[in-house]
């Protein structure tokens, strides 16, 4: 069954996402879209039963107040200006968000994860027919939900290909064979580049050339693969809604470029398969319940596809990026020790490069500090600090110092989203 679709067309508001979520939340399925769409390109889906004009502060867009085009109103539905979250206006006249979704756009709360799978299957096997599709596969939350979709829309013409960069969490190479390769039987491809990444990051400080360098290496590895298998059209990639967001919109300003986003070459010779790619974190979380995915995987904790390479800071080295790899592994250990997993939303650490003054068997040390990150958040466009307990924090503490070759202090970042993000690159 297709679900019903409310468009909101971006004209430079903070609150698009908030906006998608209040109408999702209603049961109504939201997209959002460029203020410059064309009337074509909105006929292309004929699910759509309003659309809503979103404006805000970024209306100016070198130096010209943007507008939709005007033949968009031939679309045959509802408009309305929209100013979230003050009020839904109509002619002057106000009513509230459900009303209108509802008594004008005669919208039905149809959105849900089983139609949302169905509904995706279907543009899967549309998109891709019967050629072949290549995946990205980390074996993170969002690579592992694509899979599970593209494995029941396209079966055997996924390819999945896991690439151990080197930047990987402690043991997570051997977890993804086991898991995709044994359990779920997938078509899987191990691809060992860890010393081709490390030495393309050697020496790169700035974490957004280190980002799109990242990225851009990734695509250079799935095009060689894909050129050993032959036939691969198309190129599958995890991408959700607040990597789109972070990495810059036409009238929105860049957080971050995710390595997905951002980092892509000009001459990628792939179609880009992204099915969730207006999804946010916890609606992926239930894709994944709805495709039958164990809540190991579902729930695992998020990574950012740049791996530890944005989580050792600065220039990469291996004996640090070893360190964030270590200290990280206990960290996790004692989360799950203390009874956390799956009640903090995310949990890390992360070294800068920097040193400071210490002491190590009673003699002068100049060493590492190790940063613990832990947050809160459901939709990862705002995340707050977990409080954790001063026990937990001096045995994590303890360990690390002793355990984590070349490390003498360690620090927890209390710093909420915004005004920072979620990770520190």
């Amino acid at each position: 069954m297709k679900q019903d679709m409310i468009v909101i067309i971006d004209l430079g508001s903070e609150e698009n996402s908030a906006l998608a979520r209040e109408i999702r939340a209603f049961g109504v399925y939201s997209e959002i879209y460029p203020h410059d769409i064309t009337l074509a390109e909105l006929k292309a889906n004929d699910n759509i039963k309003g659309v809503i004009l979103n404006g805000g502060p970024n209306n100016v867009v070198d130096g010209v107040e943007i507008d939709v085009n005007g033949d968009i109103y031939n679309l045959g539905v509802p408009f309305v200006a929209y100013d979230f979250p003050k009020a839904l206006c109509e002619k002057g006249d106000s009513s509230n968000l459900k009303s209108w979704l509802f008594d004008v756009c005669k919208a039905e709360a149809n959105w849900n994860m089983a139609n949302f799978v169905a509904d995706q299957v279907e543009l899967l096997r549309k998109q891709i027919g019967n050629k072949k599709v290549l995946l990205a596969l980390s074996g993170g939350v969002d690579s592992s939900v694509v899979a599970a979709l593209l494995i029941k829309a396209v079966g055997k013409n996924v390819t999945c290909v896991h690439v151990n960069h080197g930047l990987l969490r402690k043991g997570e190479p051997e977890q993804v064979i086991n898991v995709f390769g044994k359990e779920l039987d997938a078509d899987l491809v191990y691809v060992d580049a860890v010393d081709r990444f490390l030495s393309k990051l050697e020496g790169v400080t700035d974490p957004e050339q280190k980002r799109k360098i990242i990225g851009a290496e990734f695509i250079r590895v799935f095009e060689e693969e894909a050129r050993k298998l032959e036939g691969i059209d198309f190129l599958g990639q995890g991408t959700i809604y607040p990597d789109i967001v972070e990495s810059g919109t036409k009238t929105g300003k860049a957080v971050k470029a995710h390595h997905n986003v951002g980092g892509l070459p000009d001459d990628l010779k792939f179609e880009l398969v992204e099915p969730l790619k207006y999804l946010f974190k916890d609606e992926v979380r239930a894709c994944g319940k709805e495709l039958g995915l164990p809540d190991n995987m579902v729930y695992r904790q998020p990574f950012p596809g740049p791996g530890l390479g944005v989580r050792c800071l600065g220039a990469i080295t291996r004996d640090r990026l070893e360190a964030v790899r270590e200290s990280d592994a206990i960290l996790r250990e004692e989360f799950d020790n203390a009874g956390l997993r799956g009640k903090v939303w995310q949990y890390f650490t992360l070294i800068p490069d920097i040193k400071s003054v210490g002491v190590r068997d009673n003699a002068r040390s100049f060493e590492w500090p190790v940063i613990i990150r832990a947050v809160n958040t459901v939709d990862a466009m705002t995340a707050t600090i977990e409080p954790l307990p001063y026990d937990l924090l001096n045995k994590i503490t303890s360990r690390i110092l002793s355990e984590v070759k070349g490390v003498n202090r360690v620090l927890y970042d209390i710093t909420p989203k915004p005004t920072g993000t979620i990770e520190w690159e």
